[in-house]
């Protein structure tokens, strides 16, 4: 089988992630350009570019330790910048030698634990950035009707759930009308399930009131539900900014492949620039079952060996196909396994299969490979 695809992405084709996301209009409403922060002698944040249009709803997405938050802290004023600039609405707010107060810039944050205020009603908490406003009643009743907690507005904190709290933290952020708001990982304090469901709560409540929004986050499914426009980062540099789809489907380095969903990479050879073969631990198998053409040219040389990455959805389930594997693992997700398969050779892969096929650990399982994307990277050792 060779199958034929329209995209492909290849080290050295790929646009770099910093040249992508550099700001390139001074229409854009948060442009932060080539910023950089250090803590003594250690940059934590370097060159860092991007630019959000008014309305956008964007995620910093990463582990631990990448610089994520270090980079949110500083759009909210509270680190100056080493190098590098951050504009809002055309405003200059931070620069080397540069910075505006926080309490100046209106921008509204929603932090890790909410930080309610235990002694204040909901309503209370939700219009403390109104006092002394006219229309601070109007203003508050509207903000609860928004994020759905009308009914709640005389009782505290401690009598609302995790996910109530949180969003009587986003109606506290949101009152004011901020120029932006800034999330600093939000739903950390909730379980799984929860999370991902209000996340999409959240980009509902964020899109209706057309608010231009910066989410930061070690969770990919949180900044999948979420986000508009994602940047990965990875040692305080920005990997790529895109879409959840670019960066699941066309990763532009084998950092960003590893990170952002699920695969496995499977060695291959080049034929030529158009043209991988699939290495599948020696099994015999006609060419063309693991034979993939892209119309892309390849920057590779015929017969360098590549690795390429196959997602869990490329990997298809077929009692008919020559190809056996044989599970290894599997976890129910509901209405599909999620597969973890050895290869006879003993490499493995990760497969996608309809939950009516339930397969033993152990058991041999037929599968073929289905590719609209083809990634693939310089072998590594």
């Amino acid at each position: 089988m060779i199958v034929r695809m329209s995209s492909a992405v290849f080290p050295g084709t790929a646009v770099p992630a910093q040249d992508a996301a550099r700001p390139s209009s001074d229409a854009a409403w948060l442009v932060v350009d080539r910023l950089a922060l250090r803590y003594g002698n250690r940059t934590v944040v370097s060159d860092l570019s991007f630019a959000l249009p008014r309305g956008t709803l964007a995620c910093l997405l990463g582990p631990s330790g990448c610089g994520k938050t270090s980079a949110l802290r500083a759009i909210a004023g509270f680190e100056p910048l080493a190098d590098g600039e951050i504009r809002l609405a055309g405003e200059v707010l931070s620069a080397p030698g540069r910075l505006t107060p926080p309490e100046k810039r209106r921008i509204g944050m929603v932090f890790q634990d909410y930080a309610l205020f235990p002694h204040l009603t909901v309503a209370q908490n939700v219009g403390f950035g109104l006092r002394g406003q006219r229309d601070a009643d109007t203003r508050v009743a509207a903000m609860l009707d928004t994020v759905g907690l009308s009914g709640a507005a005389a009782r505290y904190p401690h009598e609302l759930s995790g996910g109530q709290q949180q969003r009587v933290a986003l109606a506290r952020a949101l009152a004011p009308q901020p120029s932006i708001l800034l999330l600093d990982e939000p739903f950390s304090n909730l379980d799984v399930t929860l999370r991902e469901h209000l996340a999409g709560e959240v980009r509902e409540i964020l899109k209706a009131t057309q608010t231009t929004a910066i989410l930061v986050t070690h969770d990919q499914h949180e900044a999948f539900a979420m986000a508009d426009v994602i940047g990965v980062l990875a040692e305080g540099t920005l990997q790529q900014w895109d879409t959840a789809y670019g960066l699941y489907h066309r990763p532009a380095n084998r950092r960003v492949a590893d990170f952002v969903g699920q695969g496995a990479f499977v060695a291959g050879t080049v034929l030529d620039a158009h043209r991988v073969h699939l290495s599948l631990d020696g099994q015999p198998l006609p060419s063309a079952a693991t034979t993939f053409t892209t119309e892309a040219a390849m920057p590779f040389a015929a017969g360098a060996t590549v690795d390429v990455l196959l997602r869990p959805d490329d990997v298809v389930h077929d009692d008919a196909s020559p190809l056996q594997a044989r599970v290894v693992h599997k976890a129910f997700k509901g209405a599909e396994f999620l597969y973890r398969l050895a290869l006879p050779g003993g490499s493995e892969v990760l497969s996608l299969v309809p939950s009516h096929h339930d397969h033993a650990i152990g058991e041999p399982i037929g599968i073929r490979l289905e590719m609209d994307h083809l990634v693939a990277f310089s072998r590594t050792p």
